[in-house]
Formats: structure tokens, sequence, C-alpha cells
């Protein structure tokens, strides 16, 4: 089971690397067979199913969300445990409210995330 404090430590260290559009710090928090769902994924026109499969594909998806948003700043407000899982609840892009479902592997990545946002 994860402790509060190693999920506030993922937390932390993941607004952290987005913050400083460090994008190897950033999929340093995924697995390689990672699945990530978004609606952003289907808003930049990546795909309309809204699911990147691998770090490779999230990478290019990374890649095109900061370019896109070079503005990009994230604020953390809330973290959630579960078993294996944690919620990140922050502002996001815009002033979007997001929380997003991390499932963790053994090893502490994300080997599926889900992303969730109020939309305009």
């Amino acid at each position: 089971m994860m402790t509060s404090e190693q999920a506030n430590h993922f937390a932390n260290d993941w607004i952290t690397a987005f913050n400083a559009h460090d994008l190897e710090a950033i999929l340093a928090h995924y697995t390689e067979d990672v699945v990530f769902y978004s609606p952003f994924i289907p808003l930049l026109q990546v795909n309309e199913s809204g699911c990147v499969t691998g770090k490779q594909a999230l990478k290019r998806y990374f890649q095109l969300g900061l370019a896109t948003y070079p503005d990009l700043h994230f604020t953390l407000h809330h973290v959630f445990v579960g078993i294996n899982t944690l919620v990140i609840h922050y502002t996001s892009v815009n002033g979007r409210l997001a929380s997003e479902v991390f499932q963790l592997d053994e090893d502490g990545k994300a080997r599926q995330v889900f992303c969730h946002y109020t939309m305009p």
C-alpha cells in the first residue's frame, strides 16, 4: 500500500517537472508501456481515441502539449492515496481544474493514467 509520504513525493516531483518543462524529468514518472487517457489528446489532435500507449507516444504528446502551452504552470491542491494509486488534484492550463488518477507499478512509476479536466 502506498503511504501518504510516497504519494506526496510523487505528486510534488511530478508538478515540479511539468513546471520546469523538463520533458525527461516528466517522462521519468511513467513506465515504458504506459497507457494514458486524456481529453487533451483529441483536443490537440493527436488522435480521436483520447488514449496514447507507450512512453514514446506519450513523449510526442507531452512535447506537443508543452509547445502548445508555453506558459504551462500547474498548482497542486490535493493528493489522494489509494492502493497502488494516487490522485493529483491541481490547476492546469488556462486555469482549468484537473485530477489525474495514476496506477503505479512496483517501482512507483505510472503504468496507467486517467486525466480529468473541467471543460469550457
